[in-house]
């Protein structure tokens, strides 16, 4: 982005309260193009949902999404569970016995999940971690038996050997996991995952917002990003302005019927 705008982009971090200290920073900053953050799914919506926060998600003018990570469900190589109708048998058997692990409670791992035992008339045993690193380390230590992460996340041992997916999350199957069914395909149609992308405070002019939004797809397009973005097991899904503000919309419209009916709080 710095090459194609002409002027240096300098990162800050701002970690904290599941992304809301960033949040709102962005949100209380001025509309002129020069302050600009990422935000991700499901917290951009979630959080206003959960409590009373500093921003909602009209106090930003989406730029483009770049990352579209779903979910999956992963087991030990040597798990019993060798499919989805495999863990549902077991867990009517033995009602929340069996635990898997998340990135924490009303993360886009754990409403994955809970979406899972609702229709497949299920309860499981939720263990919440601060990060996927956590939840990873916890499956392959046998602690849990399941840990709900994105694709990308574990993708990598997966390959190696050390872990297996049942199942993904997406739409359709992801290139970076081409040959795990999706939920969907085993009758369920649980749809989560992580969506990754930039926004400005509201009201920033179209002009500049098209322009910033040109400048990243630009970047995603270019073949260094892309091969970093392999390396690293990334589903990139590039979205205008418009279309990633109207997948924003619709997130809240989900995620606001799923708390009345389920407050993943309680």
């Amino acid at each position: 982005m710095e090459k194609d705008l002409g002027q240096p982009v300098v990162v800050v971090n701002r970690p904290g309260a599941g992304g809301e200290i960033g949040f709102a920073e962005l949100a209380r900053a001025k509309p002129d193009g020069l302050t600009i953050g990422f935000i991700n799914t499901p917290h951009i919506v979630t959080l206003p949902i959960e409590r009373r926060t500093r921003f909602r998600l009209e106090d930003f003018s989406p730029i483009a999404n770049i990352v579209d990570d779903p979910g999956a469900l992963y087991v030990l190589t040597d798990s019993p569970y060798r499919s989805l109708a495999d863990l549902i048998a077991a867990a009517k058997a033995a009602p929340e016995t069996i635990s898997y692990g998340t990135t924490g409670i009303g993360s886009d791992d754990h409403l994955a999940v809970m979406a899972f035992e609702r229709q497949a008339a299920v309860r499981l045993l939720h263990v919440p971690y601060g990060g996927s690193a956590q939840v990873k380390q916890a499956l392959l230590g046998r602690t849990i038996a399941l840990g709900s992460m994105n694709v990308a996340e574990g993708v990598q041992e997966s390959r190696q050997g050390l872990m297996r997916m049942l199942g993904q999350m997406g739409e359709h199957r992801t290139e970076v996991a081409g040959d795990v069914p999706t939920f969907r395909e085993a009758g369920f149609d649980v749809v989560e995952g992580s969506m990754r992308g930039m926004a400005a405070p509201a009201g920033m002019p179209r002009p500049v917002l098209e322009r910033l939004s040109l400048a990243v797809r630009r970047t995603v397009d270019n073949p260094e990003f892309q091969a970093n973005a392999v390396q690293q097991m990334l589903p990139l899904r590039f979205l205008g302005p418009d279309a990633y503000l109207a997948e924003l919309m619709a997130l809240r419209v989900r995620y606001q019927a799923l708390w009345a009916e389920h407050p993943w709080r309680e």
